[in-house]
């Protein structure tokens, strides 16, 4: 039981994974906003049906201010960069897309040894470097040079602000379930991406759209909510007994799913390049997690 959080770990890698998948179904013609917004909500009753079962709701008026505030700011990081992801995933292919959301393991490792205090032995530095290696070869300038030069704001502007909203995620998160149960965590940073994500939609005056989705890709949308929600369940669980700086490397394994499902649903190729840039990730992440 000592090491469960490992477990935890691997299932919130497992459940990322399908939910970038689900998700790329269900924004085809659905505006991202307003796509992220219906998922939040999902998520959110996904999230407070397991404080009831495991009782957890009873504590929330216990919590302190401190871990409180955390876990808002922490909702609000993941709110931008859920909006930034599927913004990203939106205009760009998924084997482009995700390799650059999971860079923000560099940066999560970096905070937490700097902010956190975690160790960083010569065997995760080894790992850190493949997997910034592993990015870079995964991602291709003159496909960003073309996206960014014909859509303003392209794919890879997107996906890397994702990535740094991400890596502030991880920090606040763990800062906020310090002695608060992970369940009633998730649920109250839930909640504020939900707040977030809506206000949003109504900033932009996109309310409208929410009557015109097509019922297919409302379906793949709700999925994806509910993969994000499990996701986030073992997530937060494994950072509740597990080092942040071994816990979100094996949370972006997540990639390893995405790229089998994006080559088998949408066809799409991954390059020699790519290739081998997917296995440094993976073996840096590997080495990071032992």
């Amino acid at each position: 039981m000592t090491h469960m959080w490992i477990f935890f770990a691997c299932g919130s890698a497992l459940f990322a994974g399908l939910t970038s998948i689900l998700a790329k179904c269900g924004i085809r013609e659905t505006d991202s906003d307003v796509a992220t917004a219906i998922r939040t909500a999902v998520v959110l009753v996904f999230a407070c049906l397991m404080t009831f079962i495991t009782g957890s709701y009873s504590s929330v008026l216990s919590i302190d201010s401190k871990s409180l505030l955390f876990l808002i700011l922490s909702g609000v990081a993941t709110g931008a960069s859920w909006l930034c992801y599927f913004k990203a995933l939106q205009l760009g292919d998924i084997n482009k897309v995700v390799p650059i959301d999971k860079s923000s393991t560099v940066l999560s490792v970096l905070l937490a040894f700097i902010v956190l205090h975690e160790p960083v032995s010569a065997l995760k530095a080894a790992g850190l470097a493949a997997i910034a290696a592993g990015t870079f070869l995964m991602i291709e300038k003159k496909d960003v040079a073309r996206e960014d030069s014909s859509s303003g704001h392209g794919w890879f502007f997107y996906a890397a602000l994702s990535a740094v909203f991400a890596a502030v995620t991880s920090l606040l998160g763990k800062a906020g379930i310090a002695g608060v149960e992970s369940n009633l965590g998730t649920a109250v940073r839930t909640a504020v991406v939900l707040v977030m994500a809506w206000l949003i939609v109504f900033l932009k005056g996109k309310q409208g759209l929410v009557k015109g989705i097509k019922r297919r890709e409302l379906l793949f949308i709700i999925l994806s909510g509910i993969a994000t929600g499990a996701s986030w369940l073992c997530y937060f669980r494994a950072l509740q007994d597990g080092p942040a700086s071994v816990v979100v490397p094996i949370d972006k394994l997540s990639i390893l799913v995405t790229t089998a499902f994006s080559c088998l649903v949408f066809g799409e190729r991954l390059k020699p390049r790519s290739a081998i840039g997917l296995a440094l990730i993976t073996a840096g992440t590997l080495m990071m997690a032992l």
